[in-house]
């Protein structure tokens, strides 16, 4: 279940952020440096009409993770990132949810291309794009010099 971000999830997405995990999306970050992204995505929603939310198991209501569509000063495009919670990876719920917010963004958006920024070393959520219809593009803009760029065409 995708539902919108809660203050009761900051503790959960804080740990991710300072822990050695976070080496794939920039970090590892100080409390101060995660508290600005927590809320960033929380802000995109009014800013820009998308953001983040939090993945959610049906039954347990436990929050495995977050998904979102990125934009603003730091995105070159339009982003549709994913991050899962130690523990909680390869049970497929980067891939439902990123398909979900993935066709979201295309029918009731209308957005015309997305695309996922990928640390290098990150070949696990490389394959959940892949696994979307991501393709390998090496001519997009990049988040970061070192990204591995994936485009969803719609």
């Amino acid at each position: 279940m995708l539902r919108a971000p809660a203050l009761s999830d900051w503790p959960g997405y804080a740990a991710l952020m300072r822990s050695k995990r976070a080496v794939f999306m920039g970090g590892p970050y100080g409390e101060r440096e995660a508290w600005g992204m927590f809320t960033s995505d929380l802000a995109m929603w009014e800013l820009f009409g998308h953001g983040a939310l939090m993945i959610d198991l049906i039954d347990s209501r436990v929050c495995v993770g977050q998904v979102g569509i990125n934009h603003g000063p730091l995105f070159p495009e339009k982003e549709l990132g994913w991050l899962l919670y130690e523990g909680f990876e390869g049970h497929g719920y980067a891939s439902e949810a990123g398909a979900a917010l993935k066709a979201w963004a295309f029918e009731d958006l209308g957005l015309e291309t997305l695309v996922s920024y990928f640390h290098p070393r990150n070949s696990k959520s490389m394959a959940v794009s892949a696994r979307l219809g991501g393709v390998r593009d090496d001519m997009a803009a990049k988040q970061d010099p070192e990204d591995v760029v994936f485009r969803y065409p719609r």
